[in-house]
């Protein structure tokens, strides 16, 4: 299983309403949680909050992170522009476990208007739980970090 110790979390408006129930559930699972933001339902800009989270996995504050908005697009995209950051978009569990079976994701994105509470918690887990699977995929990450 994957080690992953400690998650940075960053939210926009829109993902905050998924923020405080992932955060409860991952340290119930004995995960720290670094809150990158936002903190309420004010209107805010994404990447104030996303590439914080992002940048915490890179420099090894953070094994991994999640971060949320609307649509969890914006937020994929923006935590892709920080060098060495592997976010995948996952909007069911196939794509939660391809995400960490065959990219290596150390980044998910979540979109609150796409994904219920319910969900999002399964998808988080099964993102958590499975191994890359190496072999031929370790090459395109190789590309993909090149």
């Amino acid at each position: 299983m994957r080690k992953i110790k400690s998650i940075a979390i960053g939210s926009d408006h829109a993902g905050f309403v998924l923020k405080e129930p992932i955060i409860k559930f991952l340290e119930s699972s004995d995960i720290d949680v670094i809150d990158c933001g936002c903190y309420d339902i004010v209107p805010c800009d994404y990447p104030d909050f996303v590439k914080p989270a992002a940048e915490k996995v890179i420099s090894g504050l953070a094994s991994a992170a999640i971060v949320l908005g609307g649509s969890g697009n914006g937020e994929a995209i923006a935590a892709n522009k920080v060098t060495g950051i592997r976010c995948a978009l996952c909007y069911d569990l196939w794509t939660a476990e391809m995400a960490s079976l065959h990219n290596n994701a150390n980044c998910i994105a979540l979109g609150s208007r796409a994904t219920n509470i319910e969900l999002a918690l399964k998808i988080i887990q099964k993102w958590i739980h499975t191994d890359f699977e190496g072999g031929r995929h370790e090459n395109r990450i190789k590309k993909i970090e090149a």
